[in-house]
């Protein structure tokens, strides 16, 4: 396994569990009853700030994931690592982790969005090389 695919599993087992905090945070502060609980959830604009926080950290890197795992995927089909790859996969994976920390202390900016945009230019690094 090259080191780019190893921050791509690590990175898709970060998003899996990201729900994890905001489930807590729905069952510590979200006991307001609601009529129909299948199909209706209480809103996120009821809870605490720390869980809303932690909705949108899960929800930040689903949107991201994406792109950075078919970027991974290319350029292991292409059969490319190189120590720049290998470099802007593995930032990527420790951004997101410092992502998180950041976004569920609510520190906002300029911290958070700075690191938002290093993981998004980590991307941009592995599509360019691609090419």
């Amino acid at each position: 396994m090259t080191t780019e695919l190893f921050y791509l599993v690590l990175s898709a087992l970060l998003l899996a569990s990201l729900w994890i905090p905001f489930v807590v945070g729905v069952n510590m502060h979200g006991k307001e009853p609601i009529s129909d609980s299948m199909t209706k959830v209480l809103p996120v604009q009821r809870l605490p700030d720390w869980v809303q926080r932690a909705n949108r950290v899960h929800l930040n890197l689903a949107e991201q994931f994406p792109a950075f795992a078919a970027s991974v995927s290319v350029l292991h089909l292409l059969d490319i690592s190189t120590a720049v790859t290998v470099w802007a996969a593995s930032l990527y994976f420790l951004l997101r982790i410092g992502h998180a920390i950041v976004m569920w202390a609510g520190i906002a900016a300029p911290v958070r969005p700075v690191i938002f945009t290093a993981s998004w230019i980590c991307i941009l690094v592995l599509g360019w090389q691609a090419f």
